[in-house]
């Protein structure tokens, strides 16, 4: 089934330049190797479109639960140098969580 990457996951982002950073967290340790699965590099490459200009590259945290993300030439070149109107990439991690993952009943269930 799919649902929406926030309601097994919640995030925190921010940027260094014209490169965003996206923390995916597990609400619950077993919910990991879904994120593991299902939030690859190249699929939030694809959520974010045309939005990052750059590599998206994924780092691993398994002792957290939680996935890293650094988004380049996401952020139109920068706080100073950018007209977007979240240039320092504080939103992207909200974003990112309304996108959709795959996953089976049986693991959706274990969180109930």
């Amino acid at each position: 089934m799919k649902i929406r990457l926030g309601e097994i996951a919640h995030a925190r982002s921010g940027d260094k330049g014209d490169t965003a950073n996206i923390g995916v967290i597990a609400y619950k340790r077993f919910h990991y190797p879904t994120l593991v699965r299902e939030v690859t590099a190249e699929r939030v490459k694809q959520f974010f479109g045309d939005l990052v200009k750059g590599e998206v590259v994924r780092y691993e945290l398994p002792n957290l639960g939680a996935l890293n993300f650094l988004l380049y030439e996401a952020l139109g070149g920068g706080g100073t140098l950018s007209l977007r109107l979240d240039a320092q990439g504080k939103t992207l991690g909200a974003a990112l969580l309304r996108m959709e993952i795959e996953i089976d009943e049986h693991e959706l269930a274990r969180s109930a």
